[in-house]
This record gives C-alpha cells, structure tokens and sequence, in this order.
C-alpha cells in the first residue's frame, strides 16, 4: 500500500468520481482506475461501488477513509516539520476572492507574485465566487483565505477579519434623475471622485422606495447592506439590473436606467459629468471589503506565510 494510492482513493471521493478527480491529479483516468483497483487488492474488498451513475463508497470504503485521510495529514505533518528546519515552504493555499472587489485599491496578482518569488514551491490557488459561498466554504476548511464583502463590522463565529474597505455607500444618478430634485442644498452636489468630499449632497433611503435599482448581485456584502438597510427603511428594493463588477453598475447608471447603488469611490473617471453621487442615509450603509480565515488560523505553514504576507501588505482603512 502506498501513500500516493490513498491519495488517489481520497481524491476520488472528494470529486465523486474518476474524470473528475483524474483531472485534478492531472493523471490519464485509465491509470488512475488501475491504482485504485491495486489498493483495493491490497485491501481485499471494494473500497468504491462503481455500479451507478456516479461513484460511492462501499460500507468497507466508508470504514476506511478517515483513516485514509489520518496517513495523509501524518505524511504532511512529517514534511511540513522537515521543512520547519529547513526554512522551505510547500504545498497549496487555497485563495478566495469576492468578484470586483480589489478595484483599484489593491492588486492581488502583485502580491501572489511577490509570495511565487519568494516560496515557488507554493502552489497558490485562486478563485472567484460570491461572498456567502465562501464565507462557507473559509468555515468549512475549503478555503484557507479570502477577501470578501460583508455588511458586519464583526466576523461570524469561528472567522476572523481584517478590514481592508470601509466606505458609505452611495447612489449614483444621471444628470437630470429625478431624485436631485428632491435632495436638500442641491446647490452644493458636485461631481467628485470621492463622495466622503461631498458636504450636505445625502438622500434618505426611503427616497428609493420604488426607483429602479443597480446593484451587486445576492451573495454580496453590498448587496446584504441594501437590503438590510431597505428593510430598516420599511420596504424591499427594486433591484433592475445586477452585475458582478462596480464599474458595469455606473456605467447602466449613466445611461439612466436607474439609481447604482454602489461603494464610495467607484465611479468610473472616464465618466466624469455624467453621474451626480449622493450620500444614503437614514440609514447610513456600509461597503466593507475585508481579510479573512479561520479563527484558529490556517493548518498549514504555507497558509500562514501568505497570510501574514496579506496582512502586512493590503491597505487598511482610516481610522475614524
């Protein structure tokens, strides 16, 4: 029996099946069938039922995995603690990150190429999803780190954050909307790049009640702060359009097919003069990006070198 067959037993398990988990292990799928049928030779039972349509464990199977998985964690705890000695980090972190979020405030990619050069013999993995499936996935263990949107100050129970963006959100109108018509001292509402220089240009969230809304889609931290807000305010959103990134949402509302609702200091330069931006309030809402993992950090050395990497690296936002 070796290690690297039990790796391919547990690899198959976690995809459900043989392409799939072929194709992660980059193995041709023949071959990796014929090491599995070696192991369960070894074994001396059945360790899959490939009579479906898919592939489940036999009762034999299911007694064996933890164990499986215990050899496994074993073998990498001896090289991680080799390494310890040696000074060198490998192995793979899983990176999550919430669609739009860096904008222009950070760039990821220099950072993850800084890390390469500094441990390629890390693998870094990286990808891109909505904020409630990895805040799961971060508590499940599927993620070792992420960078999402949240509309709470605090982490959940078992995560921990570090704030990157705090900003109000905003709504973003065309020239003309008429919703400036009804936006006190409108005489002082200028078109900035940055609306926390606006002094008195604000809007009360109720004045949204029924405006055609642009927005981030569900699952976002923006999105979970307009609605919460909405609620605070007595009615739902009207949510018209979605799109994953901000510039996409000033962009619809340039064209005046609604109100963006969006964080401060994502309007689009190119854009100048065509939007008018105005602060929410009544309630005041959040755009917050932050940092995040586990409570009681990431398992491996490899994990917690690019965290602290992220940590020291990414900006932090003004204190109040």
């Amino acid at each position: 029996m070796e290690l690297r067959q039990l790796r391919y037993f547990v690899c198959v398990v976690e995809e459900g099946g043989f392409t799939r988990a072929a194709a992660r292990l980059h193995l041709a799928q023949p071959g990796l069938s014929a090491q599995i049928r070696q192991l369960e030779k070894e074994v001396g039972q059945p360790l899959l039922d490939r009579s479906g349509r898919s592939v489940t464990l036999t009762e034999v199977g299911r007694a064996v995995l933890p164990h499986a998985r215990a050899a496994l964690a074993a073998a990498d705890a001896v090289r991680q603690t080799v390494d310890a000695y040696t000074g060198l980090l490998r192995g793979r972190v899983t990176l999550g990150l919430v669609s739009g979020a860096t904008g222009h405030a950070f760039d990821i990619a220099a950072l993850l190429a800084d890390f390469h050069d500094a441990h390629p013999s890390v693998e870094v993995a990286l990808t891109e999803d909505t904020t409630e499936r990895m805040q799961a996935a971060l508590l499940a263990g599927e993620l070792d780190i992420a960078v999402l949107g949240t509309a709470e100050e605090v982490p959940p129970p078992g995560a921990a954050f570090q704030m990157l963006i705090d900003v109000p959100l905003v709504a973003a109108v065309a020239p003309g909307d008429p919703l400036l018509d009804r936006v006190d001292r409108i005489d002082r509402v200028d078109r900035v790049d940055r609306v926390d220089r606006v002094d008195g240009a604000s809007v009360p969230l109720a004045d949204l009640r029924d405006r055609p809304l642009i927005c981030l889609p569900r699952g976002t931290g923006v999105r979970a702060a307009l609605e919460r807000g909405c609620a605070q305010a007595g009615f739902r959103p009207r949510v018209t359009f979605e799109a994953a990134a901000p510039h996409v949402l000033v962009q619809l509302a340039a064209r005046g097919l609604g109100v963006a609702v969006l964080p401060a200091g994502e309007e689009e330069p190119t854009l100048d003069g065509q939007l008018r931006t105005l602060r929410i309030v009544r309630p005041q809402m959040r755009a917050r990006i932050a940092l995040a993992w586990q409570a009681t950090g990431p398992s491996s050395p490899a994990a917690r070198a690019l965290l602290d990497r992220l940590r020291e690296a990414l900006p932090k936002p003004p204190g109040p």
